[in-house]
């Protein structure tokens, strides 16, 4: 059950089930333990302690210690150590709210507030605290995207220019249309920002057949004079 981290390994069959099985649960024990702010790492036996499986065979602890652990995407070893792998690794809300703007600025958006939970120890109290520093947003799927509340963007327009704005409509034209009218008000647009069509090479077809080459002379003076060696191929005499 991934709700409350429960996992009932007597319901698994056959040994491969059981392995997978404690796997889960060390996961999630190193994810909980990290949210709730235990980020040291910790040795297999003392994991395997604090999750009640002291008890597992020989060929477990070495499958453990030599392919599941090391190649789980949410587990890094430290020194020999195991730690949970967030996809932020955040310390507190400073660091949070760091994030959060450096995403903005490259226009990246905003992010899922379980990659933060999953990141940051004591996540809810560290938003709470940013306060309206950061803002939520729910997505069709339920799921809550936290933005960065840059404060700069926050100013009053201009009635008038907000009613010329609204004057303007684009709705009825193309890409095309539309750059036609920036280039007649003097303003460039974006250019190749769509990915580049590749012509096709164009082969030089071949002819169908090797005609006989003219040569055109320059010594009609000498017409009766010289002899013609274009049929002689080159290496008979």
């Amino acid at each position: 059950d991934h709700s409350n981290g429960s996992f009932n390994l007597k319901a698994l069959s056959g040994g491969s089930g059981y392995k997978f099985g404690v796997l889960a649960k060390i996961v999630n024990y190193m994810k909980t333990r990290h949210q709730r702010g235990d980020t040291h790492p910790l040795t297999l036996e003392e994991i395997l302690d604090e999750t009640q499986h002291l008890d597992i065979g020989l060929k477990q602890k070495q499958w453990l210690m030599s392919e599941a652990l090391v190649n789980n995407p949410k587990i890094e070893v430290v020194d020999g150590k195991y730690a949970f792998k967030p996809k932020y690794n955040l310390k507190d809300k400073k660091a949070l709210l760091r994030l959060l703007d450096k995403h903005d600025q490259r226009g990246l958006g905003g992010i899922l507030l379980e990659d933060i939970e999953e990141g940051l120890p004591n996540a809810q109290k560290a938003i709470k605290a940013l306060g309206d520093q950061i803002i939520f947003v729910n997505r069709p799927d339920k799921k809550k995207i936290l933005f960065y509340n840059d404060k700069s963007c926050q100013f009053t327009v201009d009635e008038e220019f907000q009613k010329l704005w609204r004057s303007i409509p684009v709705d009825s034209m193309d890409e095309e249309k539309i750059e036609e009218y920036l280039k007649r008000q003097g303003i460039s647009s974006m250019q190749d920002a769509g990915p580049k069509k590749i012509a096709p090479i164009q082969r030089r077809k071949k002819p169908a057949s090797q005609k006989k080459r003219r040569f055109k002379t320059h010594n009609d003076h000498l017409a009766g004079v010289l002899k013609d060696y274009s049929d002689v191929i080159p290496g008979k005499q």
